[in-house]
């Protein structure tokens, strides 16, 4: 099962998208810059081997919700993230407004 849903952050609209898989839930936050996404994420993979394609994206572990994704802080970002201003340790919340 998967749920798709508007994210108003400021008045300005993200996607929020939910997947249901077997023992975990796969958790994503997407705007047309970027996105945020729970503890399934490959940083690493996206800063090594895409490095080309200046992804921006960030990882927040142990959250189990869209709205904990938001209020969690980022574990890890990329480094097209890190060009924005996003850094490790910033909320979902902030780095999405970051992405807008």
């Amino acid at each position: 099962m998967f749920r798709v849903e508007p994210i108003i952050i400021d008045d300005l609209v993200a996607t929020g998208i939910e997947v249901k898989l077997p023992k975990t839930t796969l958790l994503v936050v997407s705007t047309n810059k970027g996105y945020i996404m729970c503890g399934a994420l490959d940083v690493a993979l996206l800063n090594e081997k895409l490095k080309d394609r200046n992804i921006i994206a960030g990882r927040a572990t142990g959250v189990r919700t869209l709205e904990e994704l938001l209020d969690a802080p980022m574990e890890s970002v990329t480094y097209g993230a890190e060009k924005l201003g996003i850094y490790a340790g910033t909320t979902g919340h902030e780095a999405i407004r970051k992405m807008m």
